[in-house]
């Protein structure tokens, strides 16, 4: 089952998966400069919210819609960035679009076709997050006042991911030829896996934001990650014990699906979606087509979790009092990385606004934590792809088609480790690592050595990772076309689907969630 001649560094300039570590930790590299008292990366765009009559003394002035993020946050070169403005539009598009076609160039994607689909790609989604920063969708009721309005959405930086994702759906059902023409930049796996990259950083970055407002802060905060880590890896576990089991025997005993088929639908249902669908069809020799049918099944139940959870876990259950384990229970629920990703930055959106709002102001929570305990989870799974298709490929071969002769090579299992997790745990110690030693655990004196890390990190997890977020909801959107579920007429797939995924698949999630998150508290921040 292994293919010839593959060495353990084969796909490094040829995968996305590959291609996502290069610029995740690339970038990450280039704001390190930072601590030699260079800024290379400020001109990362950020948006802000605006609205188009800004009260007298208010805020949310069009012409500020946009900015540069070293114009707040850098070190040495503020007055540099603070005269980009809406250019740092301009300059992220070219030199992120640089890079991507680097990327596309060593894949062997059509260049030509991708930087045409990732221009217009890339500014449909600006467009799109400019105009879901207006006040009236953005603002919280706390501060829409200072917007000059009466009334506001409060859904923050979320309102922005749904309408790419509409915008995306809109072009990919009712224009498919230029969801077509889109397609060879519409990449929602590789901007997604960049993206979970820069979450590393996020990770990483958290106890030395916190820091900076006091040093218990900080400690608390380099706690919780380290809880996330060993919580997100027994919950895991557990999952892959019960998820995958129950799913097999659902699709056996009661739709009647072939052993092979049933195998493929476990693991794209129950473990990591494409992923784990495709591996899985390889090591069970199931027919190509039923890997297909189920990885496109995955990606548009995926959609409608990603629509319906965030809001469901926010408001419903478990609500802003177990943000942690509402994390954590998405991690096991969505199937697919860019969406599991998309869904949790949407509910810590969704939640610190409605926290904040339901204590008026009390609590604050930062940015980034509900999306991380979504993606530590899922980020375990991921690593266990490869581990599960190795066991399968055994069960397969010596015990269910008796294949005589025939060996699984262990190096199966490297070569289907999601090689992305690298860099998102390269990234989150490497920081760990700074703090723990140069930055001496937050002590004050190593103030300004931090400040220069800070300077370099916020625009890569704020800036970068927030645009490779938008990117992918909008690329999920342009690649999801509905009408396949009918043509392709699953019949028994999709119910087994349906059936699995509510009843079974996401209650038990939550359970297993409460019993390993229960009880973790996110830092406080207001006041700082």
């Amino acid at each position: 089952m292994a293919e010839p001649n593959r060495k353990w560094y084969t796909g490094m300039t040829t995968q996305e998966d590959w291609w996502a570590v290069w610029l995740g930790v690339g970038f990450f590299f280039l704001a390190m400069v930072n601590i030699f008292g260079l800024d290379l990366v400020g001109w990362m765009t950020y948006p802000t919210k605006w609205v188009f009559s800004p009260p007298e003394g208010g805020k949310g002035a069009i012409g500020g819609a946009f900015y540069a993020l070293g114009k707040k946050y850098s070190a040495t070169s503020k007055g540099f960035y603070s005269g980009l403005g809406w250019w740092s539009v301009v300059w992220s598009y070219v030199i992120f679009g640089a890079a991507a076609c680097i990327g596309a160039a060593f894949m062997r994607w059509n260049l030509k076709k991708f930087l045409a689909g990732w221009t217009i790609i890339y500014f449909l989604t600006i467009a799109t997050w400019f105009i879901g920063h207006h006040g009236f969708i953005a603002a919280s009721k706390l501060d829409m006042e200072k917007y000059g309005l009466g009334f506001a959405l409060s859904l923050g930086g979320g309102g922005s991911f749904i309408l790419a994702l509409i915008v995306g759906l809109v072009i990919g059902n009712f224009f498919r030829g230029f969801a077509g023409y889109l397609s060879e930049a519409a990449k929602p796996e590789w901007y997604i896996k960049t993206a979970i990259v820069t979450l590393g950083v996020k990770l990483g970055y958290l106890p030395i934001k916190l820091s900076g407002m006091s040093q218990q802060l900080g400690e608390q905060a380099t706690t919780l990650t380290f809880d996330l880590f060993v919580a997100g890896a027994a919950a895991t576990i557990v999952a892959y014990l019960i998820f995958w089991p129950g799913v097999y025997v659902i699709s056996r005993k009661i739709f009647k699906l072939p052993r092979k088929t049933a195998a493929v639908l476990g693991s794209g249902i129950s473990i990591c979606g494409v992923s784990a669908a495709v591996a899985t069809g390889g090591a069970v020799r199931a027919k190509p087509v039923v890997s297909i049918m189920v990885s496109a099944l995955v990606v548009i139940w995926a959609v409608i979790e990603l629509v319906v959870l965030p809001g469901f876990f926010t408001h419903v259950w478990p609500t802003t009092k177990d943000p942690l384990v509402a994390g954590a229970a998405m991690g096991m629920s969505v199937k697919t990385d860019g969406a599991d990703a998309a869904a949790g930055e949407l509910m810590d959106s969704f939640m610190r606004n409605k926290v904040e709002v339901e204590t008026a102001g009390a609590t604050v929570w930062p940015e980034g934590i509900v999306t991380s305990s979504a993606v530590m989870t899922k980020v375990w799974i991921d690593m266990f792809i490869g581990l599960w298709a190795f066991i399968l490929a055994l069960v397969w071969v010596y015990r269910i088609d008796r294949r005589p002769g025939e060996r699984v090579p262990g190096s199966e299992v490297w070569h289907r480790f999601p090689k992305f997790v690298l860099g998102y745990f390269f990234c989150w110690l490497f920081l760990l690592a700074l703090y723990f030693g140069p930055g001496q655990t937050g002590a004050p004196e190593a103030a300004p050595f931090l400040k220069s890390v800070k300077a370099g990190a916020v625009p890569v997890e704020k800036g970068m990772r927030k645009l490779f977020f938008m990117l992918t909801f909008m690329s999920l959107g342009i690649i999801t076309d509905f009408k396949k579920l009918k043509e392709a007429q699953f019949g028994k797939m999709i119910w087994v689907y349906f059936i699995a995924l509510f009843l079974f698949i996401i209650p038990v999630a939550i359970l297993i969630a409460y019993l390993f998150h229960h009880g973790m508290k996110i830092p406080n921040i207001a006041g700082f």
